[in-house]
């Protein structure tokens, strides 16, 4: 006679406070040139730091497809650079329309890379959510309330996997209808990086 199968408990999301800048080191974007996907990355032969200043550090935009290369560097004000603010569906660098997009509850669901869609999913998947750190600047704590609301869970969870798939395509005709230019993403003025200094 076989046993009952066993039912896992609840799956439980220890959130420590990871910001959304931590997943900018690699962002989908769509081609300015062919409209297929690109990726958004730091520029190549940066030196190693141990403090990595992802808002601030030049980007280089390039295409497999169609071979469009484009820098980004963080304009320098004074003894200061001016960073980038993360979110929204434009990546913060070129402001191009992020690559992982798609219709869910009426609303836009958007990630940067596969990376941010797994974090994402971990969240959105746990029955328990544990905070571990201050909510001022966490990217959970921050999520609008569509996402978090446990009748929502199943359908958010539906539009990840819908990113995920997209995140391994690549060609133009692949772009989601979600991923057009809509210019809707707020004009930050941007974040200062003051280097040296006494601190």
């Amino acid at each position: 006679m076989s046993a009952e199968p066993t039912h896992p408990g609840p799956v439980r999301h220890h959130d420590h406070g990871v910001w959304l800048a931590g997943f900018t080191g690699r962002i989908l974007v769509v081609c300015p040139r062919c409209g297929g996907r690109a990726l958004v990355t730091p520029r190549p032969g940066l030196p190693e730091s141990r403090h990595r200043h992802l808002l601030f550090e030049p980007r280089r935009l390039t295409c497999g497809g169609c071979g469009a290369v484009a820098e980004w560097a963080a304009e320098q004000r004074g003894t200061g650079l001016v960073g980038v603010v993360p979110g929204g569906t434009e990546d913060p660098f070129f402001r191009r329309p992020l690559w992982l997009q798609t219709r869910c509850a009426g609303r836009i669901l958007w990630a940067y890379d596969e990376e941010h869609v797994d974090a994402l999913a971990a969240y959105v998947g746990a029955r328990l959510r544990v905070r571990h750190a201050s909510p001022t600047l966490a990217m959970f704590a921050r999520l609008p309330v569509w996402m978090k609301s446990a009748d929502r869970r199943a359908e958010v969870l539906a539009g990840l996997a819908t990113l995920r798939t997209l995140a391994g395509l690549s060609d133009p005709a692949d772009r989601s209808d979600a991923a057009h230019e809509r210019g809707d993403r707020p004009r930050h003025h941007g974040s200062l990086l003051f280097r040296g200094g006494p601190y």
